[in-house]
């Protein structure tokens, strides 16, 4: 649920504070005085994209943090994004709006609280909060998508594109993942289908390449090329190279250690034997004797070492001539084909994997089975999604059809064609609205036939009716399951167009939504509002030359105001007052 909101510095807002409450809450106001900038200020919280210029003129950064009670959906996300889920108390934020939170010292891991939080500065550069934790845009958009659900006035618009219309009908009907393995298997047969009609094409010219690669790729295999055996051969290449003053060297430094006048070892020995007896007049020698001690038995031990090394030494010119001649077959290989020789292993790899799959074509018909099978398993979940859409259609047309009564479209009819079509990523058949406004009028195309007003009221009535039926779902009581399921709903202005009785209609849908649901609506009918259990009221004010906008929640008085404003314009009188208590029931 939505617990609260804080801005600060939001285009004409320089601070808001606002907590809400769960059920059915209004926001109400003067054209113009702001009402959707509480919609956008809560929708870059969440993750969308920033258009423009947002920061309140004259200062630095707009900063936004939302506050919500912490779900089992929103845990789940959090863990397996490996995020705290511990939170920030909101109170907290709004004392400390100027420091950055991810700064703060988070430790209850038990919270359940889940703050969002949105910092956007002048120059268009933007950062993510969750939980004072840094993330991407992306990530708030992704957990903001579980959290709200936001229906614009024009949302409706979407309505009359086929593709939300078979998404809506999928989700409804518990399909969308089944469509989405159904786009995926097209997808895959149809790469397939398309390889085969090229390999059929050109038939003669790939029997001829997989010759030629066989030819090439038996050159590769012959140079038996592996990367440890190169590095190997270079390492020994350069030891045997060499040699002559590895083994110089060597006798040097034995000669240094042990055998030298004066060598290394006799050298400590003297200090030793000094040592030995300077201890006898101070004990606070005796670390440093044993460091000297520890000096010869190092030196002894590096002096045998190296005496080993040099006895098993093995200097073989026949050795190195192999050597060289190898590496010097890898070098001309690579050169061949214009690689370096490290990269011979993936071009050996690479034509293999061609070679197979030429093979697959040529072995009797290997590719077109593969084909075929791929073929047979999207036929099969193309088939299962027609029928979920055919029992989804027919509920969903039912219960949309029986809400239009409701919204003043008596007699109007709500239908969802489906017409078979040739196989595509979308299944076997297009998936169509059809609605008639009134009785005995064919049902006809929703794009072709429906008003602007009774596009808003059919829009409203999905909203209503598949949120609702979400809601059963989760009680148990449907079958359905529909997109709809955030927590938290918000309407902006989505009833525009409806006036008189179905104002009032729309206004107790949504307070029947709001009994198990938070719904947000952003409204100018008094039908509407006056229905709301919370009522937040928007205004402007003048101050230093600079437009305000404040947010404020009304009492019981001055809730009449709001609502009388609403119902009798600039002039308000006592009729109107009267009206306005009779709406709210007081």
């Amino acid at each position: 649920m939505l617990q609260a909101l804080s801005i600060r510095d939001f285009i004409i807002v320089e601070k808001l504070d606002l907590e809400f409450h769960s059920g059915f809450t209004t926001l109400t106001g003067e054209t113009g005085a702001g009402k959707s900038i509480l919609i956008d200020a809560l929708s870059l919280a969440l993750g969308a994209r920033n258009d423009g210029n947002v920061t309140r003129k004259g200062a630095d950064k707009a900063d936004i943090s939302v506050s919500f009670a912490m779900n089992n959906e929103a845990k789940a996300w959090l863990n397996e994004h490996e995020l705290n889920s511990s939170s920030i108390d909101n109170r907290e934020y709004q004392n400390t709006s100027n420091q950055d939170l991810s700064d703060q010292d988070i430790t209850d891991q038990d919270s359940t609280e889940l703050v969002l939080r949105r910092v956007i500065y002048a120059d268009g550069r933007s950062r993510g909060f969750i939980n004072g934790t840094a993330v991407t845009i992306g990530q708030l958009k992704e957990l903001g998508e579980s959290l709200v659900d936001v229906y614009s006035q024009n949302a409706h618009h979407s309505l009359l594109k086929a593709a939300t219309q078979r998404q809506i009908l999928d989700e409804f009907g518990q399909s969308s993942e089944l469509a989405n393995t159904v786009a995926s298997q097209y997808k895959t047969w149809h790469a397939l289908h398309i390889k085969r009609l090229t390999l059929e094409k050109n038939s003669a010219a790939f029997v001829d390449e997989l010759a030629e690669l066989r030819d090439k790729t038996r050159e590769l295999q012959a140079l038996d090329f592996t990367i440890d055996d190169w590095q190997d051969s270079q390492a020994e290449h350069n030891r045997l190279s060499n040699s002559a003053s590895l083994l110089s060297g060597l006798e040097a430094c034995i000669a240094l250690i042990d055998e030298a006048e004066p060598a290394a070892i006799g050298l400590l020995i003297q200090a030793q034997q000094n040592l030995i007896t300077l201890v006898e007049y101070d004990a606070q020698l005796k670390t440093a004797a044993d460091e000297v001690d520890s000096a010869i038995i190092s030196l002894e031990e590096a002096s045998r070492e190296l005496n080993r090394y040099l006895q098993k030494a093995d200097i073989d010119p026949a050795r190195l001539i192999t050597l060289e001649n190898r590496i010097q077959a890898v070098h001309n290989t690579a050169r061949k084909y214009r690689v370096r020789p490290e990269d011979l292993i993936d071009l050996i790899n690479n034509r293999q994997r061609r070679m197979d799959e030429l093979e697959s074509f040529a072995n009797d018909g290997a590719f077109l089975k593969q084909e075929q099978q791929a073929l047979n398993d999207y036929q099969i979940s193309a088939k299962k999604l027609s029928k979920n859409r055919q029992v989804a259609a027919k509920d969903l047309s039912v219960k949309i059809s029986k809400q239009m009564q409701r919204l003043s479209l008596a007699g109007g009819q709500f239908n969802v064609n489906l017409q078979a079509s040739e196989p595509n990523a979308n299944g076997l058949e297009t998936v169509e609205f059809l609605v008639a406004g009134h009785a005995g009028v064919e049902p006809r195309p929703l794009s072709k036939v429906a008003s602007g007003g009774e596009l808003s009221r059919i829009s409203l009535a999905l909203h209503v009716t598949l949120a609702m039926d979400s809601l059963n779902t989760d009680q148990g009581t449907s079958q359905s399951s529909v997109p709809y399921s955030a927590p938290c709903m918000i309407f902006d202005e989505v009833d525009v167009g409806i006036g008189g009785g179905v104002a009032e209609v729309v206004g107790q849908l949504l307070k029947q939504l709001g009994i198990d649901r938070q719904v947000l609506v952003i409204t100018h009918l008094p039908q509407v509002a006056s229905q709301a259990k919370q009522h937040l009221q928007v205004s402007k004010s003048q101050a230093n030359g600079s437009t305000l906008s404040h947010i404020h929640t009304l009492d019981s008085q001055s809730r009449i105001e709001e609502i009388a404003r609403m119902l009798g314009g600039i002039n308000i009188t006592e009729t109107t007052r009267s009206h306005a208590k009779e709406m709210l029931g007081v």
